[in-house]
Order: structure tokens, then sequence, then C-alpha cells
């Protein structure tokens, strides 16, 4: 269970974007504590992470600080890994202390019962090639050989194949998840929210049963970020201050009991 209200967001793909985008990123994360109990990373939020035994990527450790300073001020912080950002280890959840997944997260927020997870490999004949590239990558021996490799020689390979899956996401132009959503959501009546990432298209949509799907979409268009509380799931911008902009926002509708019309 996270405790609300809860903020999340992806996506931010810090190295590849403007320098804004960490300094924005940074902003939020100062302004979580007394405002949200719990922060959820929904993937993506480098453009490439891989931790060696002793060496940590160079971009963004100011943000990997200020998720530090979040966890020690008592903020709940689940990261679920995305396609770019899949190889973290013992610094995010030893010394960082987040809970760090390679699957998807399913539990109670508030009044809701949500599924999250990033997205990836989720459409069933879009995303069928890369299923297998998926299988290989994360698995033991993958990881370890790349360890293997020079830090700038890995970083500069992640660099290079990275734009390709960042063009991909575009063209699908989310239509492929929310199709993916919608089925979930019909064919699990106990959750009434599901949250992916990966699509870079900010939606919030009610289900024909009642349930909602929402993507806070990338930071690379905008600092578009769920509020997430006991009955409610908004889509806010930040803007720098507060809470940000309200751009949209759905109630829960209360479920119907299990096996009655």
């Amino acid at each position: 269970m996270l405790p609300t209200p809860c903020y999340l967001l992806s996506d931010t793909h810090l190295g590849v974007g403007p320098l804004a985008i960490e300094v924005q990123l940074r902003s939020f994360l100062r302004a979580v504590p007394g405002r949200a109990k719990s922060l959820v990373l929904n993937g993506d939020i480098f453009d490439f992470w891989y931790e060696w035994r002793t060496v940590m990527p160079r971009t963004g450790f100011r943000v990997i600080a200020a998720l530090a300073d979040l966890r020690d001020a008592g903020v709940e912080i689940v990261w679920l890994s995305g396609n770019h950002d899949v190889w973290g280890s013992a610094l995010l959840r030893t010394d960082v202390g987040l809970d760090f997944r390679l699957d998807d997260w399913e539990g109670a927020i508030g009044g809701w019962h949500a599924h999250i997870e990033h997205g990836d490999g989720l459409r069933d004949v879009e995303d069928r090639t890369y299923r297998r590239v998926q299988h290989v990558m994360r698995s033991r021996w993958a990881i370890h050989l790349f360890g293997m490799l020079h830090p700038n020689l890995a970083n500069w390979i992640a660099v290079k194949t990275s734009s390709t899956s960042r063009q991909l996401n575009r063209q699908s132009d989310g239509a492929g998840l929310e199709r993916v959503a919608m089925a979930r959501l019909a064919a699990h009546p106990e959750v009434n929210l599901v949250v992916f990432g990966h699509a870079h298209v900010s939606t919030l949509k009610r289900a024909p049963g009642g349930g909602v799907y929402a993507n806070p979409g990338t930071w690379l268009d905008a600092p578009n970020f769920l509020r997430i509380t006991d009955e409610t799931v908004e889509l806010r911008r930040w803007t720098g201050s507060g809470e940000g902009d309200r751009l949209d926002a759905l109630d829960r509708l209360p479920q119907k009991p299990l096996g009655r019309p």
C-alpha cells in the first residue's frame, strides 16, 4: 500500500534532453515533502542507467541525491524500471533506500486498487520483436558482460542505441498502450486504476466499466505528473511552485460487488 497523496511521473530521460529538464525535476523533488507521502517513478527516469560495482553514471547525480533526501524525509519511493533504466541495483535499493523493481507494482493507493508498470513490451503485435530483446537484456549474462565494458564506452553505446526506442514510442501515439490498459481493466474488475508510461503521451481516460487509465507522458515535452489521492487522479503540470497546474482530473467511481450485475 502506498500512502496518499501519491505523486507519479515517468520518462524524464535524463541525459538526452536539455539541462532544464533536470533542473525542473530537482525543483519538483524538493517540493514533494509536505505535499506527497509517496512517489512513484514509472521508468525511463534516466536515458541510460547502469550500476558498476564502484562507479555510477555521472548524469543526474544530483537527482539521485535528491531522492535520498526524500527517503530521509520519510517519503516512500517506488522506482519501476523502464527499458532505459532497467539495470538498477544496490545503489538505488541500499544507498538511496528506495524500492527498485524490474516488474510491475499492484496494490492500494488510497481507495484505488492500482496496477502500475512502465509499459514496454506489452503490445501483442508491435512489441513482439522487442520482447525477445527485452529477455536478453535482462539476463544475468548480458548484465555481467556489459559491466565488463569501460563506463565511457558503455555509455556511448547506450546513448547511440536509445534514440531508436524513443522514436518508436512517439510513432505509437499511445493508442497501443491505451488498448492494453482498457483490456486489463475489463479483464480484472478488482483493478480500477491502470498507469503506464513509455508511450510519451499524457492520458487520463475513463474505461467503459468505470476504471481509469492514466499516463503522465514524458518530460521531454512537458513536466507533467499524476497526483493520486484517496478518491481522485489528477494530471498536473509542474510550474515551479505549489502543486503545479491541474490539467485534468477523474474521480473514483464506486465499484459494484463482484458477482452482481
